[in-house]
């Protein structure tokens, strides 16, 4: 895509997808009272699956900086035989990066000098955000979940690195399901990644890997999805768009006010969607509760 095509694009979604000039909410505003009170009709059998993968701790082609988790207590020598005692510890990561599971709040991207709705850039300094943090998703996102399955659809393990998923994947994708994204929906996109990594091992992700094409967005904005997740980055890399790294995330976070999960996993709700014979569910999202924060690592929740 040129870089001419990727600006048509964003201008259009852009504007199918407003809110008002003082909108901080994006497309959750898709997700209503109403929306969510229907969701909760998809919980059938109270079967519940996590869609994050474990943190990862250990160093890897796609994770230089890896996690940190220490004991702080018990201490050497430390004899708990008698009385009380307690085990501590501490967890220190990164948000943003191409392993662990976790939410881009809309403050995440910068494009053009501004964050979403027009909202400078400069409002995130080196102290934090102070606008459109993931607090705007503090009380969570609750709704219809919905995985389409793309390696399912086209009858592969995964999709190599660097291949796109389009609308048209996205609608055969349904088709195939029988289900239908609809107004307010968590839609989440699964490409295979954890598959291959966990099949394969860790590879170069930042370089190369699957997810959507950008003209996939449209499908979003014409559905009025309230949330997208993926077990990769939701982008391509390398990236289909002349000059744009992340062109996915620009127009979905950025663009359209849409938070983003990346890196989840779908290895258990997959079959698990496959034996009841349903891809859609009741989805919990809780993000942490951090008030400066660009992001937070995420254990989404699907009830079945």
């Amino acid at each position: 895509m040129s870089a001419e095509a990727f600006r048509t694009l964003y201008d259009k979604v852009r504007e199918r997808t407003r809110h008002g000039p003082d909108d901080r909410r994006g497309t959750l505003n898709h997700l209503t009272p109403t929306r969510v009170v229907a969701a909760t009709r998809e919980v059938m059998t109270g079967r519940t699956v996590s869609l994050a993968a474990p943190v990862a701790t250990l160093p890897g082609p796609d994770n230089p900086d890896p996690a940190r988790h220490r004991m702080t207590a018990p201490g050497p020598g430390d004899d708990h035989s008698d009385g009380l005692g307690f085990a501590l510890d501490r967890f220190a990561m990164n948000v943003h990066g191409d392993v662990d599971s976790h939410l881009d709040a809309l403050c995440h991207v910068m494009y053009d000098g501004a964050l979403y709705n027009g909202v400078p850039a400069d409002s995130v300094t080196p102290q934090g955000a102070t606008e459109l943090t993931v607090d705007v998703v503090r009380d969570g996102v609750v709704g219809r979940g919905v995985l389409l399955d793309i390696p399912r659809l086209r009858g592969v393990r995964w999709l190599e690195p660097g291949d796109h998923v389009t609308a048209g994947d996205l609608a055969a994708a349904e088709a195939a399901q029988g289900v239908r994204t609809g107004p307010g929906d968590i839609l989440l996109v699964r490409v295979g990644h954890r598959r291959r990594r966990r099949e394969s091992g860790p590879w170069n992700a930042a370089e190369a890997r699957a997810g959507l094409h950008p003209e996939a967005v449209e499908f979003l904005a014409d559905r009025q999805v309230a949330l997208l997740g993926s077990d990769g980055n939701n982008d391509t890399a390398p990236s289909a768009v002349e000059g744009v790294d992340f062109p996915v995330h620009v127009l979905a976070v950025q663009a359209m006010g849409m938070h983003l999960m990346d890196y989840l996993q779908f290895e258990e709700l997959a079959p698990a969607c496959e034996q009841e014979g349903r891809w859609s569910f009741l989805c919990v999202v809780a993000p942490l509760r951090l008030p400066k924060a660009t992001g937070s690592p995420v254990n989404p929740i699907a009830v079945l």
